[in-house]
């Protein structure tokens, strides 16, 4: 019997079969070789047509913190939210009928501004047009009101069924509004970019570095790709105490507004490290509102008035040209000097007649200081604007904003023949006093804190470190420009002379009941550039810089207040703001233990109210008082056990009440006003509270029959 296995027809097949393969791989290959270098060009013209070019990938900007690590500045969520009317009338359109009206009251409730009508011809203006993407409200709204919307009816389905849909965007935001905001700075709306305070001198490490992605066409849609992920910013911790701003902000608007201020400048330093804990700019607009326009606290360069009178005098005592004893005639208040006539501010009142050193600071005599500058320096100016240098005056503090001004100091130059060419008779008497010399804010404050600082000169310091992931990446640590200003008899001497001008002297009004203050009050007449210092109506710049407390310092602060016509008086205007910051600051860093409050009528077993028992125990367990055992059930999410407590020593009893039908008025004595009002309208009842505290008297007695929405009264006492 032959097999019906062919093996010969077998192997032929195969043999095809195999050359066929091999025919179709060769074929394969040329082709490859062909489109790789016959074609190479023309197909790589073809993939950059499908290929749309580079896109950057933006990191998400670092934020800007308090010195608390509160959020000064920072990226926040907005959203556009819009409905897909297509998709609503397909699916669920008898819904967005039923619902409309719910809708537009929903939207007035998260919207208050918006009334009812306008958002129902809205959004029925959107129906009518089918639109595939209307907006629900016009413009961005923040996360909690998205969320908000979000829970309305229709909004609160799918995207597919209701139609609802949104956008987010990352914007920049500060949370506190206003509070330090010209310190902090802002970025371009339109480009991101940073262009003034914190968030321009720090950029670099608050921008990141951003990512890439290429976009791919393939079947008519773009497919992206990212190619390098992108670097998100670091975050800057800043000095600045958002307490403590509020604070300085509040208590200088009020005085500009009490007295018609133009401009104001506060600004508060710690004394060892030189953090700037608050720096306030304030100016007048059009609507006569106060705004964070400019920063005038680093770059107003304005003659500082008699604020500048203690580097004077601390230049002479640490020279040792005069010490404490020294006295000057000061005349009538009226002194010739060079032909020009310097006045005190009580010429009209005959004068200080001869006073000592300590005493021309301490009723601020024009006469008197620059009279003992012009007799010790007259002839040799140069050592006395070395001697400003010298103390600190005018040092470069290295500020971290772009655009922040130097302190001027006049310093006089000479010709070929040894004369003066930009120096005359009246240049020393009046520099003395704080005139010829353009000097910011915050270098006249660094002065007065180095005082306070024992005659150490610290740099002020805005950014203490820069943070990513929660770990320091670079600190900023305190910088000492000078170790000590001058001698310490010197300092001493004017340590003492500070604190009497604000014990007994003209800042008197900065002066605190609680604590001890130094300082110098200062004010100036503003030049009206050519017009000189009299054109029209005068404007003044009246200030305070010291220090507190006294004894030991801890904060220095400036206040500055430019305003239009008299009177003015840094004694009197800007004096009281000193100390209501002051104030304000030890009153916030003040902290008594608990046990310095307890006197022996101090209650400890805490004050229970009838009702809800379990909400009762959950408390007094949680504050460590014992109750008796046996109840059951979680206070969180369990249904109200009503009772009442009983007091025992340092224990409570809580005891069962007796559960009434719901016909009956229960008693809701001993209760308090929420417990109360929840028993009683759950039964139906309508209740009106008076008076706070435990329900003394109910109007309808305990035990009655009662009917659905019968009114009901509770007395609390």
């Amino acid at each position: 019997m032959s097999s019906s296995f062919d093996k010969k027809k077998i192997i032929t097949r195969y043999r095809i079969i195999a050359y066929a393969a091999v025919l179709l791989g060769m074929l394969i290959v040329g082709r490859v070789v062909y489109i790789g270098t016959v074609k190479h060009d023309y197909w790589m013209k073809v993939a950059a047509q499908k290929k749309v070019k580079n896109r950057p990938i933006l990191p998400e900007r670092g934020n800007i913190l308090s010195s608390d690590g509160r959020l000064l500045s920072g990226n926040l969520p907005e959203y556009e939210v819009k409905i897909d009317f297509s998709v609503c009338r397909q699916f669920r359109d008898t819904m967005w009928h039923e619902n409309f009206e719910k809708i537009c009251e929903g939207l007035h409730r998260i919207f208050p501004k918006r009334n009812v009508e306008s958002i129902r011809e809205h959004l029925q203006k959107g129906y009518d047009k089918n639109s595939k993407s209307w907006p629900i409200v016009k413009g961005r709204v923040t996360f909690d009101e998205f969320t908000a919307v979000k829970q309305l009816p229709v909004f609160n389905q799918p995207a597919y069924r209701g139609g609802f849909n949104f956008t987010v965007f990352s914007t920049r935001k500060k949370p506190f509004g206003s509070l330090a905001a010209r310190t902090i700075g802002d970025l371009v709306t339109w480009n991101g970019q940073p262009k003034n305070g914190l968030e321009q001198w720090f950029d670099s490490y608050l921008r990141g570095t951003p990512g890439m992605k290429s976009i791919h066409k393939v079947l008519n849609k773009n497919i992206a790709q990212v190619e390098k992920e992108p670097v998100n910013g670091s975050d800057i911790v800043t000095t600045i105490d958002v307490g403590m701003q509020d604070l300085s902000e509040r208590a200088l608007v009020e005085k500009l507004k009490e007295i018609n201020g133009n401009v104001g400048v506060a600004i508060v330093m710690e004394v060892k490290t030189g953090d700037v804990k608050a720096m306030v700019n304030m100016t007048k607009c059009a609507d006569g509102n106060y705004y964070e326009i400019k920063n005038d606290a680093v770059s107003d360069l304005l003659e500082p008035g008699s604020v500048f009178k203690p580097a004077s005098l601390l230049v002479a005592l640490d020279d040792g040209v005069v010490d404490t004893t020294y006295t000057v005639d000061t005349g009538c208040g009226v002194w010739d000097m060079y032909g020009a006539k310097m006045k005190d501010h009580n010429w009209a009142r005959g004068g200080y007649q001869r006073i000592s050193l300590p005493k021309c600071l301490e009723v601020s005599s024009n006469i008197g200081v620059s009279r003992i500058i012009d007799r010790f320096y007259s002839k040799n100016p140069e050592k006395f604007v070395q001697g400003l240098k010298r103390v600190g005056m005018g040092i470069d503090l290295g500020l971290p904003f772009k655009g922040a001004a130097k302190a001027q100091i006049r310093e006089p130059k000479k010709n070929k023949r040894g004369q003066y060419t930009n120096w005359y008779g009246t240049t020393l008497p009046w520099m003395s006093i704080g005139y010829e010399t353009q000097i910011p804010p915050i270098y006249t404050l660094a002065f007065y804190n180095a005082i306070a600082n024992n005659g150490k000169m610290v740099a002020p310091r805005f950014v203490k470190c820069v943070m990513k992931d929660g770990e320091v990446q670079k600190e900023f640590p305190t910088v000492v420009l000078r170790e000590k200003i001058c001698s310490d008899k010197a300092l001493k001497e004017m340590q003492a002379i500070l604190f009497h001008v604000v014990d007994y002297g003209l800042g008197k009004r900065a002066k605190s009941q609680s604590f001890k203050s130094a300082g110098k009050t200062g004010t100036a007449q503003i030049s009206k550039g050519k017009g000189g210092y009299k054109n029209g109506m005068m404007n003044y710049l009246v200030s305070f810089a010291g220090y507190f407390p006294a004894d030991a310092p801890r904060y220095s602060c400036i206040v500055c207040i430019q305003k239009p016509g008299a009177p003015a008086s840094g004694g009197l205007q800007s004096g009281p703001v000193f100390r209501q910051i002051s104030e304000g600051i030890m009153a916030q860093s003040l902290k008594l233990l608990a046990s310095d409050a307890r006197d022996s009528l101090s209650v400890f077993m805490p004050d229970v109210k009838n009702g809800n028992l379990l909400a009762a125990d959950y408390v007094l367990t949680h504050l460590g008082v014992k109750t008796n055992d046996g109840w059951n059930g979680s206070y969180v999410d369990g249904n109200p056990i009503w009772g009442r407590i009983e007091r025992n020593g340092n224990s409570v009893t809580l005891i069962k009440m007796p559960v009434c039908g719901k016909g009956i008025m229960p008693d809701v004595t001993g209760m308090g006003a929420r417990d109360a009002v929840y028993m009683l309208e759950a039964r139906g009842l309508k209740v009106t509270v008076l008076g706070r505290g435990k329900v003394r008297e109910q109007s309808v007695v305990a035990g009655n029959n009662i009917r659905k929405g019968q009114k009901c009264v509770l007395h609390l006492r």
